[in-house]
């Protein structure tokens, strides 16, 4: 689905499925050098089973006009934005990675808008090594081997992978590799600036009064389940999955992270 949003083009995938507006909402929200595709699994499956689907590609990724935006308050900003362009008055987000950031200040900005905030990969600070930072400035080829390398739990497929004969791993860099191919603008070092940059996550948590469920991989290096203390000290209230995964647990364990999404997102409030 393609909206106007802030005057430019926003792409949103929905799963399969016609949008219906009348039906209760879920926004997925990606993370750095990634697209929509990255939930591929789990947005079919939620489309197909009673929900509304956004799946957004954040400007300057995928299909979504540029430039990338460069702040977190500024791409939760656009988020509520799509939103509105959608006729949503509420919905429930989901975000990975940087885009847990994005939907974890987007809660904050807008705090009716957000029924539920299910959080993966995720910390505060969400600081990255100066090497890599560096890395994705002036190398970002590099830069994307090393993440892809570190965003996995190991180089084999796992047994739960929806599609056996497919490469995890190399799925992941070429995804990373084509962001870089339609948005030359340093995406990458634009993406993990916003994240360093990003300082109003212990406000904004200890904010949030709606439902929260955390997905942590247990094998994460790029954001390790034990630098989380931060967020779920500041919303006691949220319910902890651990899944056997890295980083990239939506492809390492794509049912695991969807069993726990789907449950929490039929819960009763």
């Amino acid at each position: 689905m393609i909206l106007n949003v802030q005057g430019k083009q926003a792409y949103c995938y929905t799963g399969g499925k016609a949008f219906d507006a009348s039906r209760p909402t879920v926004a997925f929200i990606h993370g750095a050098q990634n697209d929509h595709s990255v939930f591929a699994l789990q947005t079919r499956y939620f489309a197909h089973h009673g929900f509304n689907v956004l799946a957004v590609d954040l400007p300057g990724h995928g299909r979504s006009a540029g430039p990338a935006l460069a702040s977190v308050p500024g791409m939760a900003d656009w988020l509520l934005a799509v939103l509105d362009a959608a006729g949503v008055g509420q919905a429930m987000l989901v975000g990975h990675s940087m885009g847990s950031l994005i939907a974890l200040e987007a809660s904050h900005q807008a705090p009716d808008k957000v029924s539920k905030l299910a959080l993966l990969g995720t910390t505060w600070p969400m600081k990255v090594a100066d090497a890599l930072l560096e890395t994705s400035k002036n190398d970002e080829a590099v830069a994307i081997d090393m993440v892809n390398i570190w965003s996995h739990s190991s180089m084999a497929q796992k047994p739960s992978c929806p599609g056996p004969g497919f490469y995890t791993m190399g799925m992941a860099r070429r995804l990373m590799q084509r962001m870089s191919a339609i948005n030359p603008e340093q995406l990458f070092f634009t993406d993990f600036s916003a994240c360093n940059a990003y300082a109003n996550g212990q406000a904004a948590a200890e904010a949030v009064r709606c439902p929260v469920l955390f997905v942590f991989g247990a094998k994460d290096m790029m954001t390790p389940p034990r630098s989380t203390k931060s967020l779920t000290t500041a919303m006691p209230h949220g319910k902890i999955v651990q899944v056997d995964a890295g980083h990239s647990m939506m492809q390492e364990q794509p049912d695991a992270v969807l069993d726990a999404l789907f449950s929490f997102a039929s819960a009763a409030n």
